[in-house]
Order: C-alpha cells, then sequence, then structure tokens
C-alpha cells in the first residue's frame, strides 16, 4: 500500500507484495468500510467510496470481499467503526513521513507508531510540519516496457492527466484528486493494464539517502507496514534500488 518515493521503486520488490496480498487486502477492506459508512453503500453518489473500489479492484480484490466490505461500512453485517488519524514525522536524515491510520483504539496506535518511530530514531512532527511538504494527486502507474510512453501520454492526457514520467522504466501517470477516476477509466479502456493505481500524497520535494541510510528507512516503513492499524505510509526520501534486504 502507499506511495513512498519514486513509484518505480515504492511497490519495492513485487513478489514481496504477492506476499503481502492477504494483509494489503485486509487494509483495502477497512478503507471501503469506513467510505461506506461516512458516505452511503452507494458508489455512484460516494466519491470516495468509487475511489477506494478502484483500488481494491486495480489490486484484483474479489468482488465479494468488495460487496461484504460496503455491507459491514453500511451496517448491515455489523458496523465497523474505525477512527482515521494522520501521524506527521521526521526520520533520520529529516525525511519527512506521512502515516495514515484507520483504527478501532486510538491509545493503541498511537502508542505503537510512536514506538517504531523511536525505536529507529525517528520522531512525532508537530500538525502541519510534513503535511504542507506532500500533494494529493492521482497516480497511476504501467510497465514502460509492455507500453510505448507516447501511446499512454495520449491517451491519459486527452482524459484530463497533468503529467506522465518515466521512472526507471515505469509510466506514471500523475492527475488531480477529482480526474484520477476518469483518467483510470480512459486508461483501461484501451485495454491497458496498470501495475498501481491510487490516490497518493506525493512528495513536492526528495531527500536523497544513501545505501545504508535507505535500508534503514526500508525497514522503518515495512515495519510501519505491517500494523494493522496503519493505513499508508508516505515518505520523501529517494531510497537506492539496490538496499540489502
Amino acid at each position: 500500500m502507499s506511495g513512498h518515493s519514486k513509484w518505480a521503486t515504492i511497490k519495492h520488490k513485487k513478489g514481496a507484495a504477492d506476499a503481502k496480498r492477504g494483509q494489503m487486502f485486509t487494509k483495502l477492506i477497512k478503507e471501503i468500510s469506513i467510505a461506506a459508512r461516512m458516505g452511503g453503500g452507494d458508489p455512484d453518489t460516494n466519491a470516495r467510496l468509487r475511489t477506494a473500489i478502484l483500488k481494491a479492484r486495480s489490486s484484483n480484490m474479489p468482488k465479494d470481499n468488495i460487496d461484504r466490505a460496503i455491507k459491514k461500512g453500511t451496517g448491515e453485517l455489523g458496523a465497523a467503526v474505525y477512527e482515521e488519524l494522520v501521524y506527521e514525522a521526521y526520520a533520520p536524515g529529516g525525511v519527512a513521513f506521512l502515516i495514515e491510520v484507520l483504527t478501532d483504539n486510538k491509545n493503541r496506535a498511537a502508542a505503537e507508531v510512536r514506538n517504531l518511530l523511536t525505536r529507529a530514531g525517528g520522531s512525532l512532527a508537530t500538525s502541519n510540519a510534513v503535511l504542507r511538504l506532500f500533494d494529493r494527486k492521482g497516480v497511476i502507474s504501467l510497465d514502460g516496457e509492455k507500453y510505448g510512453e507516447d501511446a499512454v501520454m495520449e491517451v491519459a492526457l486527452e482524459a484530463g492527466a497533468d503529467d506522465i514520467q518515466n521512472e526507471d522504466g515505469e509510466l506514471v501517470v500523475y492527475t488531480a484528486p477529482d480526474a484520477f477516476e476518469a483518467v483510470l477509466n480512459a486508461i483501461n479502456a484501451k485495454g491497458m493494464e496498470t501495475d498501481g493505481a491510487e490516490v497518493s500524497m506525493v512528495p513536492a520535494t526528495w531527500v536523497d539517502v544513501d545505501k545504508d541510510a535507505g535500508g534503514k528507512l526500508q525497514k522503518l516503513i515495512d515495519k510501519l507496514e505491517e500494523n494493522d492499524d496503519v493505513q499508508n505510509v508516505y515518505h520523501n526520501a529517494n531510497i537506492p534500488e539496490d538496499i540489502d534486504e
């Protein structure tokens, strides 16, 4: 889950992502449920739910799982009560972190996030110190070896995308949040498969880190993402691709 560094390196090791599929589904189910609870179970009138369903589908979540998550949110299968929190933090080297949480126990979530940060040499930041460093954008990635950059650019820009970049062989389309759905649908309509598609927090600037620091940061990211309460982890570190496992 989540947009971390340059999109091609964020999804750090596709095999590891496959191994975490069950955990990823759990987080997606929570997002769908809370979206349905807050705005109703009809995706046609609930933009947040519509976006959550698109993200779930792009992760190959079965339709039955999506339907059950909606019903949990609307109370048909027993209401799911989660609280949304965003923690702003700094890791060593001045790397900024945004940690989005959906939890049924605010005190537990706060303690666990703080503990993970402290053990990694990081700390919580004051309100808006980190948030102002990020912009919310739609992010859609495609395999640059399967699809030509010009073809993707033509479809994406015509549908309302802001930009497309080739990031180490991965074609990354950036959109405004309200244009995300239209651009994704246009790409899918052309039969192009995406490697990832979500509305994400994208840093305005990046912090370069060396291999050693990058390895430590990746361990912190992994620990945070393994936490059941943590939905998304965003940061502005430009982590080298060849970090140690």
